[in-house]
This record gives structure tokens, sequence and C-alpha cells, in this order.
């Protein structure tokens, strides 16, 4: 969102953060779908007729259901969009070697999302996929730097480059993982390219509105900000100031 707002400044937006029920990287298909649903309703009945599942994971595991059941049946004039798309469509921008390295959830992982999508946009490009179950908790419980972190990187990333030492683009394929992406970075070879998310998913928005003025058209831009959360909590506040760069007034909600 913090992308989103730098490029799009005059639209209104309300964000949703399930942090009582995160992390969905280690749940399974129908709880993620279930979850997911919840909070686009949740959106839904207050005023939104655009999201934008900022989740790789419900991008993963949920999105195609919720377009081709969920809103048919629910919210038929209502829209949702993912953010892998978007970001696999970029992909072959960062890479020369045509191997691309994602660092994602357990979900993720498991739905092939980025691989499938990656090739349709690219048959040359070889993707290689690492989980890393251990950090969106750990990110949640606020263990953002430290020795402990760094060492669970270093292993996951040792253990995606195993897989091909000719990686050379790697994509943060959670959300979560931004907060990190300086630690990460840090131990990554020099050549390596890094991707975060954040300003491939904002230009991409800015891009589906310019080509579907009568979406465009049903949102409000009055530059409101409204953040939701499920969870209150000190943690919760002080993680969205630091995602965010500003503090927050966390509103919370029951799904």
């Amino acid at each position: 969102m913090k992308e989103v707002v730098k490029i799009l400044p005059q639209y209104s937006y309300i964000y949703l953060g399930d942090n009582l029920r995160t992390p969905y990287g280690s749940r399974n298909q129908n709880e993620i779908y279930k979850f997911t649903t919840e909070g686009i309703s949740e959106l839904f009945t207050k005023g939104v007729n655009l999201i934008v599942l900022a989740c790789n994971t419900s991008s993963s595991s949920a999105l195609r259901k919720i377009q081709q059941e969920f809103l048919p049946a629910n919210f038929p004039m209502k829209k949702v969009l993912g953010i892998i798309i978007p970001t696999a469509e970029e992909i072959a921008n960062f890479t020369t070697n045509r191997g691309v390295g994602i660092l994602a959830t357990e979900a993720t992982v498991a739905s092939r999302s980025y691989t499938d999508e990656i090739k349709k946009a690219d048959k040359k490009i070889t993707v290689y996929q690492q989980a890393c179950p251990l950090f969106v908790p750990m990110i949640e419980a606020g263990k953002i730097d430290g020795a402990e972190l760094e060492g669970i990187a270093k292993k996951y990333l040792d253990q995606l480059f195993a897989q091909d030492s000719e990686i050379d683009a790697v994509i943060l394929g959670c959300t979560h993982y931004a907060i990190i992406e300086n630690i990460i970075r840090k131990l990554l070879p020099t050549n390596v390219k890094l991707i975060s998310q954040g300003k491939i998913v904002a230009e991409k928005l800015k891009d589906y509105l310019q080509r579907h003025p009568e979406i465009d058209l049903t949102l409000e831009k009055n530059d409101k900000r409204i953040f939701l959360t499920t969870k209150e909590s000190k943690k919760v506040e002080h993680l969205a100031e630091l995602f965010y760069g500003e503090p927050l007034d966390l509103e919370v909600v029951k799904l």
C-alpha cells in the first residue's frame, strides 16, 4: 500500500490486515480461501469496489476460485486482483541468465503459481523455489533483525542456490519479506538482483486503472486512508508503522 499510495495518492484506501490469523502460508487451501473471502466481504461491505490481495499466499491459493465462483455468486459488480501475475510479467526484465529464485511461504511454493505464471510470460526462464516457513512468524513476533534471523535467511538462501548457482534474480514472494529485505540483500551474491513487489504492483495497478476507466470511475478519490486489523496489539501497531513508514491509527475489526 505504501508504494501504491506514492503513485496513486488521489484515491481513498482501506487496508485490512488479518494479523490475528497470520501466517496463512502454513495453512491448508480451505482455510486460506475461507479467511480470504471473509476479509474480502468485510471490505466490500465498507464500500470498496476494487481489492488487491496483497498476499502471495491468498493470490496463489484462493484468487482463481474467488474470481470464478465467489464474486459471481456474491459480489458480481466488484473486482479482486492478485499480485503474482503482475510480478511474473515483469521478471524477464531482471534476469540475464534466465534463472529465477522464489522465496515464499509453503503454500505459495506448493501452489507452483510463480513457476506457472513465469513460464507463461517467458518459457526460457527456469524457476527455483524455496519455502521459508519461519520468516513470517518471526516478523510477526517483531524479530526483524539479529543473528538468529540472519542465520535462518542464510540457510534458506543456501538451499535455494544449491538448486542452481546461476540464479541471478530472486523474488521476495511474500509481502512480509519486504521488511527484512536489507538482511536478505546483504546475504546475496553481488550479481543477484533482489525483487520486492511493492513498486511492481503499484505500477501495474496504475496501468490497470488506465486500461479500465469503467472501474476507475467507481473508485472514491478523496485521499482517505483507513487501516483495519483483526488483532489489537502494540506489536501489530509497531510493525504497521515500520511497514508504512509513519504512525497509523489502527481500527480493530472481527471477521
